[in-house]
């Protein structure tokens, strides 16, 4: 018969349901968290209402809100469960190397541009830890769906993230294939783009995007022509190369191509520029020892200075 008070893995287990689902106000958003099925939690917090005798939720089909005796018990669980995971994540911090799971969310453009320079050489040097990188283009909250980090454009990372910047601003370009430019007059502004066959591109809303430009203090959106309507820019960029039209790209997305003559930059006085790249995780967190590791790896690929 275990001493009274001593706490199992199965019962740590209900106060971290009790607790994810007092923060979320919601099963299924607790249950993401946890790992478990939403019936599964639901039956992990029934059975531990069932052995203490009390209610620590009221429950309707719309809210789920604690009842003041569950309010009265969270709020000694809590603090609890943050002395138990930051012992369990100072024991891991003594571990010769980082080891663990790192759940990362993006856009698939930002898993593009970290893919070379930090990811494959962290996973080579930390071998112990495995990253699961999940992309998609809308923003979600990261802590309700269960990933410890996310990468994101500046402006696009809440503000109540910790955050480290992976790459500096991106620069648009519009280029061309040689091919298609033979015998055309190049645009000299963004209005000339009128007369010239372009690679549309298609917003996750449906719309099409405008094509953006700048120079000094004047600014120009431009709804361009052109019958090849595209939302994935790896797919404009050999539509381009193929001489499809003029594409509008981040820079680094063509920089090879531009710099081996195949894609021709142009319109180079009026291109924008976007928000640099950043990793980002919750502020309120003990970041794990991997994620700690991710992050000095992204420390050394800056520029000394």
């Amino acid at each position: 018969m275990p001493k009274k008070g001593i706490i199992r893995a199965g019962r740590l287990l209900e106060l971290e349901a009790v607790a994810a689902v007092a923060r979320h106000r919601s099963f299924r958003r607790a249950a993401l968290e946890v790992g478990l099925s939403t019936t599964a939690l639901s039956r992990t917090v029934a059975a531990l209402e069932e052995r203490l005798g009390i209610q620590l939720f009221m429950r309707t089909t719309r809210s789920v809100a604690p009842t003041p005796a569950g309010e009265r018990f969270i709020g000694r669980v809590v603090p609890a469960l943050g002395e138990i995971g930051a012992a369990l994540d100072d024991a891991a911090d003594q571990r010769d190397t980082p080891s663990g799971a790192i759940r990362i969310n993006c856009s698939s453009g930002a898993a593009r541009r970290v893919m070379e320079p930090l990811l494959l050489p962290f996973a080579a040097r930390y071998p112990d830890v495995t990253i699961e990188l999940v992309t998609e283009g809308r923003l979600i909250d990261i802590v309700e769906q269960g990933f410890d980090a996310g990468i994101r454009q500046c402006g696009s990372v809440p503000a109540d993230m910790e955050k480290v910047q992976i790459a500096g601003p991106t620069r648009f370009v519009v280029v061309c294939s040689p091919a298609y430019l033979a015998g055309r007059e190049p645009p000299q502004h963004p209005m000339d783009l009128e007369q010239h066959r372009c690679i549309r591109i298609q917003l996750a809303s449906g719309l099409p995007y405008r094509w953006e430009f700048f120079n000094g203090g004047s600014g120009l959106e431009i709804d361009v022509c052109g019958t090849l309507l595209l939302d994935d820019p790896s797919l404009m960029r050999r539509a381009a190369l193929a001489g499809a039209g003029l594409a509008y790209l981040a820079d680094w997305r063509v920089a090879d191509d531009v710099a081996a003559g195949t894609l021709i930059p142009l319109l180079c006085d009026w291109m924008s520029e976007e928000d640099g790249l950043y990793l980002y995780h919750p502020s309120r967190r003990h970041p794990s020892a991997a994620l700690r590791a991710l992050i000095a790896a992204i420390d050394d690929l800056q520029p000394p200075g």
